[in-house]
């Protein structure tokens, strides 16, 4: 096979917590309406974050990442029965720019500039936002290109969108690496053609969708070695 030359990662879920922002809100005195069940309303408000881009997807109704993910909170708050302080909904949406990265991602861009490998994400966040929270994770100088859904004006995962990681590095998907922690989206670049890897952080099983991952992880820490293998054309 082709080597790989180029890798590029999903943001969220996959570099940065989605959970996060529930889970530090609960711990201040702001957060005591949803303290009990942090971890069901983040669940909720992420379910609903992406329901919403696949439908706005679907009926062409766009509406950038923002906007979608303050919809799905306020859907989120009405599902679990809280009349928030609108305090609480925006402390929420900073944090969201702010996203906590998993522990294991500084080491591994660490390991892959190691390798000299070119590194982007390609997400449905907005650019504010990816800018925001690749500062905030202080993981700019590893990251080389930001690349926002927002250029192809629909969600993943449309091939409009994948092809934009193919523009920016001028090459063919195949010799590029695409990461991804949502089973949907790592089953969509694998369709396009890229060289996919999995990221199933909770045990899930495999979407039942065209496109396969090339290799699965329980995390990022050994992404390093599976990049080294297709570098060199395994």
């Amino acid at each position: 096979m082709p080597p790989v030359r180029a890798c590029i990662f999903d943001a969220y879920g996959t570099l940065f917590d989605v959970a996060a922002p529930a889970r530090r809100i609960a711990a201040l005195p702001l957060g005591a309406p949803i303290a009990p069940i942090w971890e069901g309303f983040a669940e909720t408000w992420r379910r609903k974050q992406l329901e919403y881009t696949w439908l706005r997807a679907i009926t062409g109704r766009h509406a950038d990442f923002r906007a979608v993910t303050a919809d799905a909170l306020g859907w989120s708050f009405a599902a679990h029965g809280i009349d928030p302080d609108p305090a609480l909904g925006d402390a929420l949406m900073a944090l969201y720019d702010a996203p906590d990265p998993h522990p294991e991602v500084g080491a591994m861009l660490e390991a892959l500039a190691a390798q000299g490998v070119a590194c982007a994400i390609l997400s449905n966040g907005t650019p504010a936002m990816l800018a925001s929270a690749v500062a905030a994770a202080g993981i700019g100088a590893r990251i080389g290109t930001i690349l926002s859904v927002e250029a192809a004006g629909v969600f993943k995962p449309a091939a409009a969108v994948y092809r934009l990681g193919c523009a920016a590095f001028d090459l063919p998907a195949g010799q590029i690496a695409f990461v991804s922690a949502n089973g949907w989206d790592a089953a969509g670049a694998a369709d396009f053609g890229y060289r996919t890897v999995w990221v199933n952080r909770r045990g899930a099983p495999a979407e039942r969708l065209p496109g396969r991952p090339a290799a699965v992880l329980a995390d990022l820490s050994g992404l390093p070695d599976i990049i080294a293998a297709w570098r060199s054309g395994a």
